[in-house]
């Protein structure tokens, strides 16, 4: 690990309040499989570390949703974690730690912006808890998480979030059902200056929300928004969606 390397390390760690023991976690968990492909001294990336990272993130906001928010029914529970540890809410978290600046990426996916690629930016916050429970310690982890996302969870709690439901329902369906979500323009009314567009979102063959807009756009946020809360209430399972 070069000097500069290291220098780009350490102030990471400054920005986030993690103190790596081992730094050369903390450096594996900011690698992705693009720049490991391209070395040729090895081929080791973040993956498995931001799929332990993953785990841990669940846990410690799951428990902290428990514990404090006890009048709280199973529903709204899910709900609150589902925006609270969504890639639009990492990729933030991520971009605001300078992970973005910090991330080693391959020279491809470099001139292809993946910089600024909010599943590269989310993946590799999670790889870098994972990281620090392998170097620190689930308490030490826990704090480090609860320090980064406390505040989402009161904004979430207060409705005071951003909401890009298209998002969090593809991520959602992609995790639980690996497939992607359907668009399809179920009605135009109006004339062409002031157009209302009815859009359904389907999931493995089955509609599972509408919504009512001035466009495409804004009809396919209303109906991924009723889709994404209807399958976060867990009231429909993969079972249930199949038949």
């Amino acid at each position: 690990m070069t000097p500069e390397r290291l220098h780009f390390l350490k102030s990471f760690e400054q920005r986030s309040g993690a103190r790596f023991r081992d730094v050369s976690l903390l450096n594996l968990a900011l690698t992705h499989r693009s720049f490991a492909n391209e070395a040729q001294s090895s081929r080791a990336n973040n993956e498995r570390l931001e799929f332990l990272g993953d785990s841990i993130l669940g846990m410690v906001v799951s428990a902290y949703l428990y514990t404090n928010f006890s009048e709280r029914p199973e529903g709204d529970l899910a709900k609150i974690k589902s925006f609270v540890v969504s890639e639009e809410i990492l990729s933030v978290i991520a971009r605001d730690l300078g992970i973005d600046e910090v991330l080693q990426i391959g020279k491809g996916e470099e001139h292809s912006g993946g910089r600024s690629k909010k599943a590269i930016l989310a993946d590799a916050l999670e790889a870098v808890f994972g990281a620090y429970y392998l170097d620190a310690g689930y308490a030490e982890v826990e704090r480090l998480v609860l320090s980064l996302l406390v505040a989402q969870v009161s904004l979430v709690v207060e409705d005071k979030h951003r909401k890009d439901y298209k998002t969090l329902l593809q991520e959602l369906v992609q995790k639980e059902f690996k497939v992607y979500p359907r668009y399809l323009v179920a009605d135009r009314t109006g004339p062409d200056h002031d157009r209302t567009f009815t859009v359904e979102v389907w999931i493995e063959g089955q509609c599972q929300g509408s919504g009512t807009g001035k466009n495409k756009k804004e009809a396919e946020q209303v109906a991924a928004g009723k889709a994404f809360l209807a399958l976060s209430d867990k009231s429909i399972s993969k079972a249930t969606l199949s038949h």
